[in-house]
This record gives C-alpha cells, structure tokens and sequence, in this order.
C-alpha cells in the first residue's frame, strides 16, 4: 500500500514537472519569436516604469513619508493628513513604555513603506483630537485613508498581547487595513514563536471607547 501510494505521488510530481517545463517552454518561444524592435519595445516600457516609480518614490518624500516624524500640535495633523492617501498616526504618551515600543517598529516600517506617512503626536498636546477620535487607551495608532480614519490599532492585542511581537506582526495588521502596499498572507498573522500569554485574536470592527485615555498596560485590552 505504502508503495503504491509513492507510485501515485511520484507520477504526480512527474505531471507537475512537465506542466511546468511545458510553460517555460511557451514562454522562451514567444520572447525568440521577438524582432528587435519588438524587444526595444519592451526595454523602453521597462525603463518608462522605472522611471514613473521613482518619480512617485520622490513625490512622497517631498511630502515626508519614508521616515518616521513627530508632528508638533493637532494643527499640523489636518495639513499632513490632507496631502497623503494613506497615513499611519501614533498617538502616544512619553511615559508609557508600550508607546516607546511602538516606536521602534513604526521606525522600521516608515522606511520600508514609503508609499505611507508615518507621524506620531502626544496625545496629550492634542485634546480637541483624542475627544474627536474618541482615542482612550494609549498608544492607539489612526489608521487614515483620503483623510478619514478607518481602523485603529488600540494597545498590542491585535499583535498578539505581548511586548515582544515582531515587526511583521505590525506590518501585516496595517495591511489588514489596506493602509500600507501588503504583500503577505492576510489571512493570519506571520508565524511568530508563541509565548505564554501571547495570542491572536480575530481582527473585527473596534469598538472605540469614551472620552479620555489610559495606559495600555491598565487598560482592559491586557
């Protein structure tokens, strides 16, 4: 029985290969089938989007995205929202140790998306903000898209409820959000080593709580 089902799994293997090579071969027979001014088609469309993509890379430096920037009031935060399609804004408290956390992968991440502006604001220099946004629990990143908010990211449970997720956690719940160009699984977390106490929960529509704001480490998100 054993051998037999190495048999099956060994033609399959077989037919998986020659379906392959088969594609390969199609593929090579159209690119000899190129003239030179068909390649030099190709070349000059290559070389266009090249160029269309570095032109879009300069815009949005020009408009502050690739690093991660503190902003220094709640006026500020109107003008550069307005200017970005997608804008990840972290709300934070200087004493709060999770905040400085946040920081750290936000800084990572700022560089690798530059597609997305990444700012930070303390909430406490912010109050007419955190009333609108009714932001309690810091930190709380605000995830914009053509200048409305459309998720948030409240405390580390989205990331597993532990201070020591990867940055690849992060980067996949903003891709969750379609605020950054995501190009993993989206159905579930990277694999991440699993600590005690440390999980996933089903990412759903938050429920954002009253007025004010605290510490995610008293709040009930723990």
């Amino acid at each position: 029985m054993a051998n037999q089902s190495i048999d099956i799994l060994a033609k399959v293997l077989e037919q998986s290969a020659k379906v392959v090579e088969e594609q390969v071969d199609a593929q090579l027979s159209k690119l000899n089938e190129l003239d030179d001014d068909d390649l030099e088609r190709l070349k000059e469309k290559r070389l266009e989007a090249l160029k269309k993509a570095q032109r879009q890379k300069q815009e949005y430096l020009s408009k502050g995205h690739g690093e991660y920037r503190e902003i220094p009031s709640e006026k500020d935060f109107f003008s550069e929202v307005k200017e970005s399609k997608n804008v990840v804004c972290h709300f934070y408290r200087s004493s709060t140790f999770r905040c400085k956390i946040l920081d750290k992968h936000l800084g990572i991440l700022a560089k690798k998306h530059v597609e997305t502006k990444f700012i930070k604001l303390n909430a406490e220099k912010a109050p007419f903000l955190t009333e609108r946004l009714h932001i309690k629990v810091l930190p709380t990143l605000a995830l914009l898209t053509d200048g409305k908010t459309k998720d948030y990211v409240v405390g580390f449970s989205d990331m597993g409820n532990t201070d020591e997720f990867p940055t690849e956690v992060l980067e996949w719940r903003l891709g969750c959000a379609d605020v950054i160009n995501y190009s993993g699984n989206l159905m579930e977390p990277p694999t991440v080593s699993q600590k005690s106490g440390s999980k996933f929960r089903k990412l759903e529509k938050k429920t954002i709580r009253g007025r004010g704001y605290d510490s995610d480490t008293d709040s009930e998100d723990d």
